[in-house]
């Protein structure tokens, strides 16, 4: 049974979001303090994270940037705002997906298992790319005495390219391998998510790694 951990002050929203995961056969706990919330979420080691972007103590997006200073845990934020710049911002800062509230029962579902999906699937354990040497179930890239850490949507989109370097992926194959169906996201995270990969190669001395080809989609180089 997968671990879900609700970060949500909202009481009766997150019964709510408890009463849906428990009957969809996840194990839901709730995150009753928010004082030492980094701490209690590395103790708890979920599978995955509900993070409501408006919490006390520390907004959301706040609590997930240094989350992902230490651990990849997938989140999956969700926002009170229907604005395109928390859901930029909760990407950039490494969130695995987000939705807007008052959210569809049926589409955060089918985005929770879109992710775990994901992380089942047996992948390579190390792989080498240029001089770069990529951890994949750590989510490290590591050049000499230098890492960075990728997002979960990061990585899949790095291991898509890789696997067909050399050849054009159109942005419907990426869509489709992140969210399964991609009616449930909004266009712009790919190209959030595509982004934040080529500055984090760039950081590691990969100039250009990834070319965009108008209309077409995108070739590892």
């Amino acid at each position: 049974m997968k671990k879900i951990l609700i970060i949500e002050d909202d009481e009766s929203v997150r019964g709510e979001l408890k009463e849906l995961l428990s009957n969809a056969g996840y194990e839901a706990l709730i995150l009753e303090g928010y004082s030492n919330m980094l701490d209690d979420i590395l103790s708890i080691h979920p599978d995955l994270i509900l993070l409501d972007i408006n919490i006390p103590y520390m907004n959301g997006e706040v609590l997930l940037k240094n989350l992902r200073k230490v651990s990849n845990i997938p989140v999956i934020m969700v926002t009170s705002k229907n604005t395109e710049i928390d859901e930029v911002l909760s990407m950039s800062y490494g969130a695995d997906d987000y939705i807007t509230k008052p959210y569809n029962p049926t589409i955060l579902l089918l985005r929770i298992g879109a992710v775990l999906k994901r992380l089942e699937k047996n992948i390579m354990d190390v792989i080498e790319y240029h001089d770069l040497t990529i951890e994949v179930k750590r989510g490290i890239v590591k050049k000499d005495k230098e890492e960075v850490i990728l997002t979960k949507n990061e990585m899949i989109i790095f291991l898509y390219l890789y696997e067909a370097k050399g050849s054009i992926v159109t942005r419907d194959e990426l869509m489709t391998e992140l969210w399964n169906n991609d009616e449930y996201i909004n266009d712009n995270a790919l190209t959030v998510n595509i982004s934040r990969l080529r500055s984090k190669l760039r950081e590691l001395g990969v100039e250009d790694a990834i070319e965009t080809r108008k209309g077409q989609g995108y070739i590892l180089l």
